[in-house]
């Protein structure tokens, strides 16, 4: 079977049994989704692709403490979490933007149109303006889940809290929202 048909955790698996080559196949894979979910934290995009370097790096040096009766996406998102939330406090300001307009407003039922585009950009840019108002623990949550599609166990692990508390700062970021877009109306 090729490396590319695996699961994460079986890549691991080959990784730990010495097939060191394998472990590009994790980088490719989680590359873009790490990057993604770096322009949600970062501004400057020139210290992404270093970042993501680190990120691969500690990855890799610490592969053999990665738990492979867990899921490997959790693990690696927990180290650029750190990275990321590293690279913030170096820089002592927490920025932050973009978000999705489909949290707070339900999917057309129809294929979209030109006017329809329009109302799109039109609100993702009122949430960024918002989301970026939003107290980090809100909106670490809120990316995890809706942007990075994670569940309430895999954000927990991510952010080291209780999935309850997960769910909490979830219903509560996204009230913070609604009440910020309200005020705003």
């Amino acid at each position: 079977m090729k490396t590319e048909e695996l699961t994460d955790e079986e890549i691991v698996r080959k990784i730990t049994g010495g097939d060191i080559d394998a472990f590009g196949t994790l980088v490719e894979r989680y590359e873009p989704k790490l990057s993604r979910y770096a322009k949600r934290f970062l501004f400057d995009r020139e210290d992404i692709q270093d970042l993501l370097q680190e990120v691969f790096v500690k990855a890799y040096q610490n592969i053999r403490s990665f738990n492979l009766s867990r899921r490997f996406s959790p693990w690696i998102y927990r180290i650029a979490h750190n990275e990321f939330v590293n690279a913030l406090k170096r820089r002592e300001r927490m920025p932050f933007t973009f978000f999705d307009p489909d949290l707070l407003f339900p999917h057309l039922a129809a294929p979209e149109t030109a006017d329809d585009l329009a109302l799109h950009n039109e609100l993702r840019t009122l949430l960024d303006t918002h989301l970026s108002a939003l107290d980090a623990k809100y909106r670490e949550p809120l990316v995890l889940f809706y942007f990075e599609e994670l569940d309430y166990q895999e954000i927990a692990d991510v952010l080291k809290i209780p999935p309850a508390t997960v769910g909490v700062r979830l219903r509560r970021g996204k009230a913070l929202l609604r009440s910020m877009m309200h005020q705003e109306a």
